[in-house]
């Protein structure tokens, strides 16, 4: 794998040459065994040359379809590295996203929440990626026009937390109290992009989203 200096990293791939090592073995031991029998065919009952050319027209076709699938698989290789490339001048960006994941980057993180509606409060709440465990919760009022909430990184005993991915909750209370659904969604510098599968991935520190979650990317 090459990493570049934006923090982008390029999957290197190698070609292997099994499939056309395997129909080379084959096409070779069919030549000679077709070269024996046309040694030893009986003159009056000569070897059908139909059947010969079939073969030897499955071997050509096997042959076209390696290269063919080969030629893909360059071709799938190079657009996955123009599109991780295509991701560098994301690089240091701040980026607007969704998901459950919260990124504590240099002890802070932010959360930007919708103007109210149906929802007149929010209630968030940071937790442990892993245990779930309840970080820090807050409820906020929503007004006229959407809002960012900054987490400090704290915890509720007020200490300090080491940068990294956090589990984010926001859920919504009408005027009632009733509980009402409500979408949030949280801002990040992006820092590196990567492929995991087919799946092309962007870095926002600890936490890695997929670009269809990106909704915006935010001037400096």
């Amino acid at each position: 794998m090459v990493t570049t200096t934006t923090g982008v990293s390029i999957p290197v791939t190698a070609t292997t040459p099994t499939a056309n090592q395997s129909l080379f073995g084959d096409f070779s031991t069919f030549l000679t065994l077709l070269t024996t029998q046309l040694q030893n065919q009986d003159p009056s009952s000569p070897l059908d040359t139909n059947e010969m050319t079939q073969q030897l027209v499955q071997f050509a076709s096997v042959e076209q379809q390696i290269s063919m699938n080969q030629t893909l698989g360059s071709l799938v290789s190079l657009q996955q590295a123009a599109q991780l490339t295509a991701a560098a001048p994301l690089m240091g960006q701040t980026v607007e996203v969704t998901g459950d994941q919260l990124a504590l980057q240099n002890g802070s993180a932010t959360v930007r929440l919708p103007a109210a509606g149906s929802a007149t409060t929010a209630r968030v709440q940071v937790q442990d990626a892993t245990s779930g465990r309840t970080l820090y919760e807050t409820q906020l009022t929503l007004g006229t026009r959407g809002q960012d909430w900054v987490w400090n990184g704290q915890n509720a005993d007020g200490t300090q937390l080491a940068d990294g991915a956090y589990k984010l909750t926001v859920s919504g209370l009408g005027a009632n109290g009733e509980a009402v659904a409500l979408t949030a969604t949280t801002l990040a510098t992006a820092t590196g992009a990567e492929r995991d599968g087919t799946d092309l991935l962007l870095n926002l520190g600890a936490v890695k989203v997929g670009f269809d979650q990106v909704r915006a990317v935010l001037t400096r």
